[in-house]
């Protein structure tokens, strides 16, 4: 086990570090902007790249790179929703999203406001189609932006912080224990369970708030951004009224 193990955190780690941590930053930036986090999770991306980590200033550099990378790509998704979402919903890849995930995220949007656009970047699907539906609706850049980036920040200190520590913790510990490398995989393994638990509740706290069924004998309620004009109502407000 620590023979595979070393092997392979070895070729991570004989990667440029700066090549590593722009790959790193460009990898979770296509995430965010054009649906490939629906195959590709950007969870992989920052703790794989995360195992390579030798000091504290690559480190550092590393949740840098994912923050920037992660911001990057919520902004290109926002414009393209701003400018072409209602064609990138119709086309083959939006359909292959599904209808139904689509309508998810815009009740979501509509329901929670700037909230949902802060608990999406932790949910599967949702994280990749917020930044067009926000995009497509009448929020403004600024809100996203207020909403998203203390949501980006979190998650890159959590990724890079539990790969970088469950890599660095198995680099002490290979020479003096035999098991080590189960060490490292029970770290790993850990910390995913924890988030796929954390995932399944959020998502079922919240799905009250994105499947929302019409009474009989009426129309759904055409779906609109909370807030209209950041300078005439306060936010809360916004919401509040949206959720009414």
């Amino acid at each position: 086990m620590n023979e595979i193990l070393t092997w392979i955190l070895d070729v991570v780690q004989s990667v440029d570090p700066v090549l590593r941590t722009l790959l790193a930053g460009f990898g979770i930036m296509l995430e965010t902007s054009i649906l490939i986090g629906l195959v590709v999770p950007g969870d992989t991306i920052a703790i794989v790249a995360a195992t390579g980590v030798e000091d504290p200033a690559q480190f550092v550099f590393l949740i840098l790179a994912v923050i920037a990378g992660a911001l990057t790509g919520e902004s290109i998704g926002f414009a393209l929703g701003r400018y072409f979402g209602p064609r990138i919903r119709a086309s083959r890849l939006g359909r292959r999203v599904g209808e139904h995930n689509w309508e998810r995220a815009e009740n979501y949007l509509d329901r929670r406001g700037g909230l949902a656009v802060f608990v999406s970047r932790f949910l599967p699907v949702l994280h990749s189609l917020i930044p067009l539906t926000v995009g497509m609706s009448t929020m403004r850049y600024r809100r996203f932006m207020k909403w998203t980036v203390p949501a980006c920040i979190l998650w890159a200190c959590a990724y890079v912080s539990v790969g970088a520590a469950a890599a660095g913790s198995y680099r002490q510990m290979a020479d003096r224990l035999h098991y080590a490398g189960y060490i490292f995989v029970a770290i790993i393994v850990g910390f995913a369970l924890l988030v796929l638990v954390a995932k399944k509740v959020l998502s079922k706290l919240e799905a009250r708030h994105m499947d929302r069924v019409a009474r009989p004998g009426t129309e759904m309620p055409p779906v609109a951004a909370p807030e209209l004009d950041a300078a005439a109502e306060p936010e809360d407000r916004t919401v509040e009224d949206t959720a009414r």
